[in-house]
């Protein structure tokens, strides 16, 4: 892979990305919306250009680069937090932005497209997430990325184009969202503040950003036309192991009020990906762990 595109690139994952991408030289195309608070945060490099355009305009963008590129990486999505998750219509406009995505793909040249997923998809499963598992989502966001995931596969191969689908389990590391469990424990605990959290008794596989994105490159190379991934480190621990590590790494000394607010009505107890495919398919396997990840959160963060 000499060239790629990615959409959404400003969040944890996409920026992990763009950088793994330099890392491997490999030119990127970024495409973002001008407006975006967040655009400050694409490296400048000089194998990193910029096209600014909404998601809603992915259908009608043309290919004024004069380069083909080999693969496009679809991570943007609206509603991937809050109210926002259930609003049906504007999950379903990201049904028909994806496809948009896969159109665009076609456009630049794109022999792979290679769509972010979401453990969403499989609703309150038990046992390892299996590419097979039976999926059962139970909002809008679970529905729409389980939807997208096989139109787009369909209108991949309509295309002539490899399909690879990734179904994301829960990714940490820098430029994650405020209000993500990792994140906002973090910052809580570096101002000093008490989270307040769950018992913490959830079983949860989480994996760092800079292994996420390794992956991605490596399904965009090696990955199987119109297979679906699980993504994530393939072990699960409590979820109360990996706060009170966080405590550690910031002030062993630091309270944790652990309980203090109930378990939500539809919660998701147990979260393990099988890594099988991918490590048969790719020779992934994740390099960080948690302690070390953490760390580097925290030198993001200034700490």
């Amino acid at each position: 892979m000499k060239r790629a595109i990615i959409t959404g690139a400003t969040g944890a994952i996409g920026i992990a990305l763009i950088n793994e991408c330099i890392d491997n030289d490999i030119e990127v195309l970024v495409i973002t919306h001008q407006a975006s608070k967040r655009n400050d945060r694409i490296p400048e490099h000089p194998l990193v250009s910029v096209c600014y355009a909404d998601i809603s305009e992915l259908s009608s963008l043309e290919n004024h680069t004069g380069k083909t590129y080999d693969a496009l990486f679809h991570l943007a999505w609206m509603g991937s937090a809050g109210p926002g998750r259930n609003d049906m219509y504007l999950q379903n406009n990201n049904v028909r932005y994806a496809l948009d995505a896969v159109g665009l793909a076609e456009r630049f040249g794109c022999k792979t497209f290679v769509g972010a997923g979401s453990q969403a998809e499989y609703g309150r499963a038990s046992g390892l997430l299996k590419p097979d598992t039976p999926v059962n989502p139970e909002m809008g966001y679970g529905y729409a990325k389980l939807c997208a995931g096989y139109m787009t596969r369909e209108y991949a191969a309509q295309k002539g184009l490899k399909h690879i689908w990734a179904r994301i389990l829960s990714v940490y590391g820098p430029y994650d969202g405020e209000q993500s469990m990792i994140m906002s424990t973090v910052r809580k605990l570096l101002r000093g503040e008490v989270p307040q959290l769950t018992k913490g008794e959830q079983m949860w596989d989480y994996l760092y950003s800079k292994d996420a994105a390794r992956a991605f490159r490596l399904l965009a190379e090696m990955g199987k036309d119109g297979k679906t991934y699980v993504l994530g480190g393939g072990a699960a621990r409590p979820l109360k192991e990996y706060i009170e590590e966080i405590r550690d790494a910031v002030d062993p000394e630091a309270e944790l009020a652990l309980g203090a607010i109930p378990y939500g009505e539809k919660q998701v107890m147990y979260l393990c990906a099988d890594i099988t495919d991918l490590k048969e398919d790719t020779g992934f396997a994740p390099e960080y762990t948690f302690s070390r990840g953490i760390r580097e959160v925290l030198d993001w963060c200034g700490k």
